[in-house]
């Protein structure tokens, strides 16, 4: 082999691993960019999730409390004549709401939104972008 051969396969050696090169710190990059909408995905359902507890459980308590002070009121005020049918009237009422509100817990827990859905979806782009096409 001449020397200009070997120089020339030196360099077609040198410019593919420059190539390979490229191309891992190119496919690492996407996998960060990946990684980092990931965790942001996360971290927005975890403090969505944190948010919703805590009003949900804040509604809970101020609207029992409504809920069992304008019982009173109204039970005191019918306490002679139709009190048996005042209590009855609220338990009936009460357990329908509580039923209902049971009902809708168990179907929004059904339809939960899919976690990290835009990062499967970035994922599907970059395979079907690095797909060959016939």
């Amino acid at each position: 082999m001449s020397d200009s051969a070997k120089g020339e396969e030196g360099e077609r050696s040198a410019g593919l691993l420059t190539s390979g090169r490229r191309l891992a710190a190119s496919l690492l990059e996407m996998v960060q960019t990946r990684l980092e909408i990931m965790a942001g995905e996360y971290e927005e359902e975890r403090e969505r999730l944190r948010e919703l507890v805590v009003y949900g459980l804040m509604s809970l308590l101020l609207i029992s409390f409504g809920v069992i002070f304008l019982t009173l009121v109204v039970v005191l005020l019918l306490w002679e004549e139709h009190r048996y049918a005042v209590l009855s009237a609220f338990a009936v009422l009460y357990l329908g709401f509580g039923s209902f509100a049971v009902v809708m817990m168990r179907r929004k827990l059904r339809e939960r939104s899919r976690l990290f859905a835009a990062t499967i979806a970035e994922l599907k782009k970059d395979r079907q972008s690095l797909t060959p096409r016939p």
